[in-house]
């Protein structure tokens, strides 16, 4: 009898490990295609199946899953965007050419260009920042004074903060523009972006499957002009009204771009007009966000998604209610890691579930104000909010690291960080 697969498009530096472990888990072979597989180090120290493929191109891909299902039964196909959404299409494009449990991907296309998701979603009634397309820098000019000041700048398409800045005057728009036009930003096509308003109030993460929202963070970021991630927490602190509004939003969101099946990730801020969509993107959420809401909610939700994928029911009820907070480690400056300490000490310390770095000493810091700035993140848990608060904070004051400036040899090392400061709290009322 051929052994059932389950087919990864690429990897994921915080998740894939997720994904693999549970399709074992479920009995399945997870196969995974990657253009380039040594960026996922998990994969040789899995001795995981893979096959390289331009992730790219839907025709590659379709041909690679038409050799596998000569010799097994591929029982699902599962992706991870990367720098660009619009992978997830041609995941829903393959699952629907080999007749496989998947999204619809007109659905999926939808949310993967920016400017598409908000005009839907302005049909709709659905409260958004005020927003411009551009595709130049005159344009971009003419759009942030439209919108006024502050205003983002990002890329129509892309994910994890990649190409986004927040400008406050002429000048910084138009050193974004710069970057954003110069030939450092990887564009795939002509270069469409957004010029937004900015939406000031707290952050949610809202976390649904099919229709269902399984459950609401909050998170906070890093020294503006750019959003890196510092910290996130499930479940979020609101009222009864505040999360029934923020759930009503959401469910309108899905019901503007038709994505009533699978998993939906929905971005918003709290603003003085109420909950205000960001953004909303036709998958699970990355950071450590899944391992948060299991550890909270005791809901595993990429065991939920795998299993819908190949075609089982999902069970998204919620376990237990306690507090999960994720710290991200992020240098504040550009060098050499030299060293970092203090690691096992913040492991050791009762409540702490994870404490994980994505590089290793003498690894180039080269900050470009999105998540892959993030070097390391710690977990705690607690049935104790305020507790588990407290013993994030103990954890990471044990962390500590230094990095070597880009100078000729001969200059002294200097400290990147010899202790990670204390985050605030995150909570409605804040930001």
């Amino acid at each position: 009898m051929p052994r059932r697969a389950l087919i990864l498009v690429e990897g994921h530096r915080t998740n894939g490990l997720l994904y693999v472990q549970a399709a074992r888990r479920l009995g399945l072979h997870p196969i995974v295609l990657a253009t380039d597989p040594a960026q996922y180090d998990y994969l040789a120290a899995e001795s995981i199946d893979v096959i390289r493929v331009d992730t790219n191109n839907f025709h590659a891909l379709m041909h690679v899953c038409s050799r596998l299902r000569a010799t097994c039964d591929i029982a699902g196909i599962i992706g991870f965007g990367g720098l660009y959404e619009s992978r997830h299409v041609t995941v829903a494009e393959l699952c629907r050419h080999f007749s496989l449990p998947g999204q619809n991907p007109a659905s999926v296309e939808r949310c993967s260009d920016k400017f598409t998701q908000r005009q839907f979603l302005a049909e709709a009634g659905v409260p958004m920042p005020a927003y411009r397309l551009a595709a130049n820098a005159a344009e971009v000019e003419r759009s942030a004074a439209e919108v006024g000041w502050p205003v983002i700048l990002k890329p129509s398409e892309g994910s994890g903060s990649s190409g986004v800045r927040l400008c406050r005057d002429a000048d910084e728009l138009a050193e974004h523009t710069t970057y954003l036009l110069g030939g450092k930003y990887p564009w795939r096509s002509s270069p469409k972006m957004l010029v937004e308003e900015f939406a000031q109030g707290a952050f949610y993460d809202v976390v649904m499957m099919g229709n269902s929202v399984v459950a609401i963070g909050a998170a906070d970021f890093d020294r503006p002009p750019h959003f890196v991630p510092r910290q996130s927490i499930f479940p979020a602190q609101l009222t009864g009204e505040e999360h029934k509004r923020i759930a009503d939003v959401s469910l309108n969101c899905l019901r503007a771009l038709d994505l009533g099946w699978g998993p939906a990730n929905i971005e918003l801020r709290w603003t003085e007009r109420g909950p205000v969509v960001v953004e909303v993107n036709a998958r699970l959420p990355g950071w450590t966000t899944p391992r948060l809401v299991q550890l909270a909610y005791g809901v595993d939700i990429i065991d939920e998604h795998i299993k819908l994928i190949i075609g089982n029911e999902c069970d998204l009820r919620t376990r237990h209610s306690h507090a999960a907070i994720a710290q991200f480690l992020v240098p504040d400056r550009d060098g050499i890691l030299a060293a970092i300490d203090g690691t096992s000490r913040a492991a050791a310390v009762p409540g702490v579930v994870e404490v994980r770095l994505y590089v290793e000493s003498g690894a180039p810091i080269m900050r470009k104000g999105d998540h892959l700035d993030i070097i390391g993140h710690v977990i705690a848990a607690s049935p104790d909010r305020n507790r588990a608060e407290a013993i994030l904070q103990r954890a990471i004051g044990l962390i500590g690291w230094s990095i070597t400036p880009f100078q000729p040899q001969g200059k002294h090392e200097q400290s990147g960080a010899a202790r990670l400061a204390a985050s605030p709290q995150v909570a409605p009322s804040t930001r």
